[in-house]
C-alpha cells in the first residue's frame, strides 16, 4: 500500500464494487502531491480535495475536537451565558453595523453573478429571528447530563443519561440565520464546525469577528467549540463530510450537490441528516371547501424556502369548483409579493383550466431578472418531481386526479416524500390519508408550518425528508436538544450481587 500521489488521465478507478470511471485529464493535471481523491460509491463521482483544503477544514476539526473536550469542564450556566452574549451582540446595531455592511457586499456580489438573493439577505426580521433563537437556547431547561431513565434492581440499579454526541458538521446554503440557529448544539455540550457557500461566506466571518467569538470569550467558552471553515470551495465541503471525527453531518439545501454531500458523509461512516430536496404537496379531498383551499394556498406561497407549496392535487369531480379556488389562491400569492405566479399543469389536466392561461404572457422574476413567460404551460407527469426554485413569482405545478388515492400514489412516487397536507372536511378522510402518504410531516392546511422553531419553539438545525430512509429514534425536525447520545451509569448497593 502507498499514498497517491498522481492521477493519469484514463486511470480507471472503481466504484460500487463492479463498476469503473476514467480520471479526465482535467482532473489529472489538476491532482498535486498531497491532494485527496474520494469516490463517491453511487455514481462514480471523483471529488478532488486539494491539499490546502482539507489542511484548512482539518484545523477546523481538530480544534473542535479540543473545544469538546474542554467544554466539559464548563458549566451549563456558562453555555446560556453564551447564547445571551452572542444574542446581545447581534441585537446591538453598533456591533451589528460591519455584519450589515458585510452582508450587502455578499449581496452585490450574488447579484452580480446573477444568484439568488432572496434567503441572503439578513433582513431585520432574520436579524429578530436570530436573536430569539439564541434567546431560545438561553433559556432551554436541557441538561447535558439530564438521567433519561432509571432502572431498578435487587442490589443495584442503572441511569440512563443524556450525554454530548461530539463534533457536528453543517454545509448550508448562503442563509445566515442558519449559522445562529446551528449553535444550539452547543446547548447540548457539542462542538460544531460550518461550512457555508460563497454568497454568505463574507456575512458569516462578519458574524464570528463581532459577535460569536467575543460571546465565547465573554462566558468562558473554548474558542474552538465553534469553528467557521474560511474557505468557499465545495471540495472544503467534501472534506469535512469525508473527516470520521465527525459525530453528525447536517447537510442543508436542496439539489445534487446536497445529495451528493450526503453520500460522501454515509460511505466515510458519518452519520448524516439530510434534507436533500423540498417543496410541498397539497391534495384536495373529496370533501375540500373552496374557500379553504385557497387560503391554504396562498398562505403556503408566502416565499421559497423547503415548505412552500411545489404541487397541488385536485380530484377530477370537484374541479370546476376548486380549480377557480386555487388559481385564486395562487394569484393573491403573487399580488401579495406584486407580482405574477407562474403555473405548471401537468399533461390531461389541461382541459379542466380556461384555454386563455396557456396563452398569457406575463413578467416573471427570475433570479437573473425579469422575463416574460407564458403564464401555464403544460409538463409531462414524470415532471411532478421538478422543485420550483423561484425567485420572487410564486410558482406550482397541478395536477388533476381521479381521487385521493391516486393523488397520494403520484405524492409517494414523485415528491422528496417530505411535507404534504390534505385540504378535507372529512375525518375520515384525513386518517386515510395519514396512513397512506409517505411522508414526515403530514397537516390539513397551510404547509409552512414545518419549522422546529416556528412548530416546536425550538431553534432548527435542519430538516430531514424521507428520500434517504426515515431517521432512526428521533423525528425529521432536528434541534439542539436532539443532537445527543446515552451513557449508562450503574450503581451497586449490594457487593455480593453477582450474575
Amino acid at each position: 500500500m502507498s499514498r497517491l500521489i498522481a492521477l493519469t488521465a484514463g486511470q480507471q478507478v472503481v466504484f460500487g464494487g463492479d463498476q469503473v470511471v476514467e480520471v479526465s485529464a482535467e482532473l489529472a493535471d489538476a491532482f498535486q502531491v498531497g491532494d485527496r481523491l474520494v469516490v463517491v460509491q453511487e455514481d462514480g463521482a471523483l471529488l478532488h480535495i486539494p491539499a490546502n483544503e482539507h489542511a484548512i477544514v482539518d484545523a477546523a476539526v481538530t480544534a473542535a475536537r479540543t473545544g469538546f473536550a474542554e467544554l466539559a469542564a464548563v458549566t451549563d450556566d456558562a453555555i446560556s451565558d453564551f447564547f445571551e452574549h452572542f444574542a446581545a451582540r447581534l441585537a446591538d446595531d453598533a456591533v451589528f453595523a460591519p455584519i450589515a455592511v458585510a452582508n450587502a457586499l455578499d449581496i452585490d456580489r450574488a447579484r452580480e453573478r446573477g444568484r439568488s438573493t432572496t434567503r441572503l439577505e439578513l433582513s431585520a426580521a432574520m436579524r429578530a429571528d436570530m436573536v430569539a433563537g439564541l434567546r431560545g437556547w438561553r433559556d432551554a431547561s436541557v441538561s447535558r447530563d439530564e438521567i433519561v431513565r432509571t432502572i431498578e434492581h435487587e442490589g443495584w440499579s442503572v441511569e440512563a443519561r443524556r450525554a454530548p454526541l461530539g463534533v457536528v458538521g453543517f454545509v448550508f446554503e448562503g442563509r445566515p440565520n442558519v449559522f445562529a440557529d446551528a449553535c444550539g448544539v452547543v446547548r447540548s455540550g457539542n462542538a460544531v464546525v460550518f461550512r457555508i457557500g460563497s454568497d454568505a461566506l463574507g456575512t458569516a466571518l462578519a458574524i464570528v469577528e463581532h459577535a460569536l467569538r467575543p460571546a465565547l470569550a465573554e462566558s468562558g467558552l473554548p474558542d474552538g467549540v465553534v469553528q467557521l471553515v474560511e474557505s468557499a470551495a465545495h471540495s472544503a465541503g467534501h472534506a469535512l463530510f469525508s473527516d470520521r471525527r465527525l459525530a453528525l453531518a447536517v447537510a442543508r439545501g436542496s439539489g445534487a450537490a446536497v445529495a451528493q454531500l450526503g453520500a460522501v458523509a454515509s460511505q466515510s461512516g458519518v452519520p448524516v441528516s439530510l434534507h436533500g430536496t423540498g417543496g410541498a404537496w397539497i391534495v384536495a379531498g373529496e370533501h375540500a371547501d373552496a374557500d379553504t383551499l385557497r387560503a391554504v394556498v396562498q398562505h403556503s406561497l408566502d416565499r421559497k424556502v423547503c415548505n412552500t407549496l411545489n404541487v397541488c392535487a385536485i380530484p377530477a369531480g370537484r374541479a370546476a369548483e376548486l380549480i377557480p379556488a386555487f388559481l385564486a389562491g395562487l394569484d393573491a400569492a403573487g399580488a401579495a409579493r406584486l407580482t405574477t405566479p407562474r403555473l405548471h399543469v401537468v399533461d390531461g389536466s389541461a382541459a379542466f383550466l380556461p384555454p386563455e392561461l396557456f396563452d398569457r404572457s406575463v413578467d416573471v422574476d427570475r433570479a437573473s431578472g425579469t422575463v416574460t413567460e407564458c403564464y401555464a404551460t403544460v409538463l409531462p407527469e414524470s415532471d411532478l418531481a421538478i422543485e420550483w426554485e423561484w425567485e420572487n413569482s410564486p410558482e406550482v405545478t397541478l395536477v388533476v386526479v381521479d381521487d385521493v388515492d391516486q393523488a397520494v400514489v403520484l405524492c409517494n412516487t414523485y415528491s422528496p416524500h417530505f411535507t404534504a397536507s390534505l385540504v378535507s372536511s372529512d375525518l375520515h378522510e384525513h386518517d386515510h390519508f395519514y396512513g397512506a402518504i409517505d411522508a414526515p410531516f403530514v397537516g390539513n392546511g397551510f404547509t409552512r408550518w414545518v419549522d422546529g422553531q416556528y412548530a416546536l419553539d425550538a431553534p432548527e438545525l435542519g430538516l430531514s425528508n424521507w428520500q434517504g430512509g426515515r431517521m432512526l429514534g428521533r423525528g425529521a425536525i432536528l434541534s439542539g436538544d436532539s443532537v445527543h447520545t446515552v451513557r449508562y451509569r450503574a450503581t451497586v448497593t449490594d457487593h455480593q450481587t453477582h450474575r
